[in-house]
């Protein structure tokens, strides 16, 4: 982790932000104090549509206990 002052930041932006694309957390100070940090964005993770293709339900899915079916109904027993 690098630190810099805010001038050096204004002045070096672009090398800086090539470090945190590699990785590298830099932290922007005012007169030694931390005020932010540059971190790499993580990368979004692609979806794509139709992912549930092998998806499997039991036969006997719909079929409830009238016991399960009335807590869930909240119904008095």
């Amino acid at each position: 982790m690098t630190t810099v002052n805010i001038y050096e930041a204004k002045t070096h932006l672009s090398e800086l932000l090539q470090r945190v694309s590699e990785g590298e957390e830099v932290i922007i100070a005012r007169n030694g104090t931390p005020l932010a940090r540059l971190v790499p964005l993580t990368p979004a993770i692609a979806r794509r549509p139709g992912g549930w293709e092998t998806l499997w339900i039991a036969s006997d899915f719909d079929s409830a206990d009238a016991e399960i079916a009335a807590m869930l109904l909240d119904e008095k027993r």
